[in-house]
Order: C-alpha cells, then structure tokens, then sequence
C-alpha cells in the first residue's frame, strides 16, 4: 500500500522519534568515555601500556547485563514510575561517577580507578536495559525501524564529545574539570526523564523476583516455540558476524598496507562515522516503505559486498581514494546492517518483558564482537589479509540463509502490519 506524505511525515518528525535522540545520546555517552576518554586520561597521566590495555575488560557488564535486567521489570521505584525511575537513577549515578573519574591520580591510584570504572559500566548497562524497553514500549512496530535507527546514529553522534570536546578541553583544562564537563551532557539524559510520559504496558511488573526471571521466557516461548527460539538465536549470533570480524583488526590493517597514523586518523575517522550515520538514517527511512524483513536482506547483501572491498584494498597498494571509498563503503553497510537488525531485536520483545527480552538478545548479539577480538589475529597470520577478507564475507552467509526461516523475504509479522 503507497503512503501519503503526511503519513511518512507523522512516522518520521514526532514526539517519539525526538525521544529516541535523547536515548541514544544518553546510552552512548558512558560508553565512549570509558573506550576514548579514559584511555586518553590513563596514557596522559604515565600509565603503562600494558595496564591500558586491561581496562577494556571493565566493559564486562555490558554483556551481562540481562542477569540484573528482571530485577528493573520486577521492581518499582518510589516515583516517577518503572521506566522513568529507573532512568532517573541510572542517569543521575552516571553523572557522579564519570565525573569523580577526574578525581583521581590514574597513574596512583589505577586500581581505584579501574573499581570505578567498572561502576560506570554498571550503571551504563543498567540505563541501557530502561532505555530499550521504554523505546520498545514507547514506539508502534512499524516505528521500531526508523526509532531504532536514530536512537544509534544518535549513540554513534555521543561519541564526538568524549571522544572530540573532551580531548580539546584536555589541553586547556585540569582533566577533573573535564570530567565533569563531560559528565555534565547526561544531564540532557536526565532533562528527557523528567519531560517525558511514562510508557503504558498491557501487564502489571512481575509478582516476585522469580517470576520476573521466568515470564519472559515463558512468554518468549509461547509465541515462537523452542524452534523459534533457537533459529533467532542463531540469527543473532550471525547475522553480524562477519562484519565484526572484518572490522576487528582495521587499524593494524590499515598499518600493514602502509598509511601512515596521520592518514588513518584523518580519512578512517571520518570515512567511517558519517557513512555510518547516514546508512543508519537511511535505513530507517527504507524500512518505513519495505519493512524490517526485506530491509534485512537487502541490507545483510550490502554488508557482504562491503566486506569484499577490504579484500579489494589487501591486494592494491595504499592508495588513500581506496582506502576512504573501501571504508566509507564498509560503514555504510555497517549503519543500514545495525538499524535493521536493532530493529529486529526490538519486534522481538514482548513490552510487556521488554528489558529482559532486550537485554538478554543485545547482549547475545554483542558475542561475536569478542568471538572476531579473540580469533581473528590468529586467521590473518595463517592466511593473510586477502584470504581473511574473504573468509569474512563467507562468515556472513550462514545468517543471511537463516532469514529464510526468521524473516521471511514476503511476510511482516501481524503486529507490525497492523500497527502500520
């Protein structure tokens, strides 16, 4: 059925589209000072190499975040609500504890650092889980492609203040007064928690802690069956993956082919945050007219093409067109692949178990992200880059076939229909 201007024009410029800028800016800002902030603070103030490398390790929580999620669709806070509450928290912890960051001498005081960071990630994860479920609760099915895809690009645009302002701050500031500036920005967080309604579900929360740890598998059982389960389960394992692993080892590749830190910083920075951002909000827009099955593959081809541009940019010289036009490719992949399957994991959840559903299927997405880290150094060095690009492109067919069984090329579910 054709849509009428209006029609697009109401999916895409209202109130629920606006919050899920502010989800996304809110859920990316904790994570980008962890992995370009604190880096920078660790390595200005003396800290070895080899302790740097460590803390990536804090960001633990984040992919465990589903054991702590049925406690946040169990409990109430005493105000504000269950979703707003919980925000509230979250947000105004994240506000303190980035900015007591500042408060410490990394290089005495490295281990107290590490121990709050890891509260940072905590009470990230947490904010994480409340965000997704209010936007699961929040947006209408046929609005999950388009919320899901500004809510990231937004998560992705976060990035620019830890990982671009700060930085500059850094230079004429004390780092203390830069982590509190820093933290200062999820006060546009907070500022959204306190404007907005609270969501509206069929079901009351979960009568006990036990039960808020099994309905939602219950639930999640009785629509899809063991079947279900497991076929999107494997789905989301690798539907992504050869992306990531594509992706795993970019700077070192890049090293090896010859350019030089300088080009990379410059053309890959670039090169990939706006085709990113760009494919994200395009693939939005595409999935308002096609829906989020055919976005699926349509966009899963796209990403496997741009994985064999790396093989492409292996076998060439170091051309830096070919590297900027290989990577600004490779992203935009990247953003149309992300807001399709974010998507996907939101039509999955039930709302009514919306922060566990959520977080246990983000969190298994996140897996092969740490399957290509672990593995894929090994691979280059027994089969060189152009063989491991196209080993990549390869890892990504397995999940492109399941689509045939979890999102069918000619069936939307009847939610989504309907809701559209």
């Amino acid at each position: 059925m054709s849509r009428t201007l209006n029609e697009w024009r109401a999916d895409i410029l209202n109130r629920r589209m606006l919050i899920c800028v502010f989800t996304g800016f809110a859920s990316g800002m904790p994570l980008f000072v962890l992995i370009q902030l604190v880096p920078a603070w660790l390595s200005d103030g003396g800290v070895p190499l080899s302790e740097i490398g460590l803390f990536s390790a804090v960001t633990l929580p984040y992919a465990l975040k589903f054991l702590w999620a049925p406690m946040m669709d169990r409990y109430v806070p005493p105000f504000l609500g269950r979703r707003r509450g919980w925000m509230f928290v979250t947000q105004v912890a994240l506000i303190v504890s980035i900015g007591a960051l500042g408060m410490f001498d990394p290089a005495r005081s490295t281990a107290a650092v590490a121990a709050l960071a890891v509260v940072v990630v905590f009470f990230s994860a947490s904010q994480d889980i409340v965000l997704d479920a209010y936007r699961r609760e929040i947006l209408a099915d046929s609005e999950l492609g388009m919320g899901s895809a500004i809510h990231v690009q937004a998560y992705r645009i976060a990035g620019l203040v830890p990982g671009s302002l700060s930085l500059i701050l850094a230079d004429v500031l004390p780092w203390g007064s830069v982590f509190w500036i820093t933290a200062s920005f999820m006060s546009l967080g907070i500022m959204m928690t306190l404007l907005v309604s609270e969501s509206e579900v069929d079901l009351p929360p979960p009568s006990s802690f036990m039960r808020a740890n099994l309905e939602p598998f219950e639930e999640y059982l009785g629509r899809k069956g063991w079947s279900g389960l497991v076929l999107v389960l494997c789905f989301m394992f690798l539907y992504k993956i050869g992306d990531n692993m594509a992706t795993a080892l970019a700077t070192p590749f890049y090293l090896e082919m010859g350019f030089s830190k300088t080009q990379i910083g410059v053309v890959a920075k670039h090169a990939a945050l706006w085709p990113a951002i760009f494919g994200g909000l395009l693939g939005g827009l595409v999935m308002l007219r096609i829906g989020i099955n055919r976005a699926l593959w349509i966009f899963g081809v796209v990403q496997l093409i741009s994985i064999l541009g790396f093989a492409v940019l292996a076998g060439s010289e170091a051309h830096l067109w070919l590297l900027a036009c290989v990577i600004g490719f490779e992203y935009l992949g990247v953003g149309l692949g992300t807001a399709a399957f974010t998507a996907f994991i939101a039509r999955e959840t039930s709302k009514t178990y919306a922060a566990t559903q959520f977080a246990l299927f983000t969190a298994l997405a996140a897996v092969p992200r740490s399957v290509a880290n672990a593995s894929t150094g090994i691979i280059v060095e027994e089969l060189g880059w152009v063989h491991f690009f196209l080993l990549c492109a390869m890892a990504a067919l397995p999940g492109m076939i399941l689509l045939y069984w979890v999102a069918p090329w000619r069936s939307e579910p009847a939610a989504e229909a309907a809701a559209g």
